[in-house]
């Protein structure tokens, strides 16, 4: 009986290891630029940069997007998968376009990036 509940316990954390076994501190996000793409109520934001994985492994990471006013004042976060449901392979990158996540407000003057949750697909 303990020899199946020990078997049990190892099957179900297989997963968890295998989840936690990069980081968001393996990713980096690179070359992150805004640019604002048309004018007036067509307006739209482009939000780009690059998605590195520096991790032994492939795994795919989510980052968060803070856009804030001139004082640094928080006015939207959005978070987004650059790869989707797509794996990086170790040493490669994404490109991705976030800024569709975003409505245009002119009061967002800076926007800063980071990797929020790394997983496995």
């Amino acid at each position: 009986m303990k020899k199946t509940l020990i078997a049990a316990a190892l099957f179900l954390s297989a997963p968890l290891a295998a989840h936690a076994a990069c980081a968001p501190t393996d990713f980096q996000v690179q070359d992150f630029k805004m640019k604002l793409v048309g004018a007036g109520a067509a307006a739209r934001l482009s939000l780009t940069g690059q998605l590195v994985n520096h991790c032994a492994e492939a795994a795919a990471a989510q980052i968060t997007i803070d856009a804030k006013d001139g004082s640094g004042k928080v006015l939207a976060t959005k978070k987004g998968w650059p790869a989707g449901t797509t794996n990086i392979a170790p040493g490669q990158s994404v490109d991705f376009d976030l800024g569709r996540l975003f409505r245009f407000d002119p009061e967002m003057q800076q926007y800063t990036v980071g990797v929020a949750d790394v997983r496995t697909w």
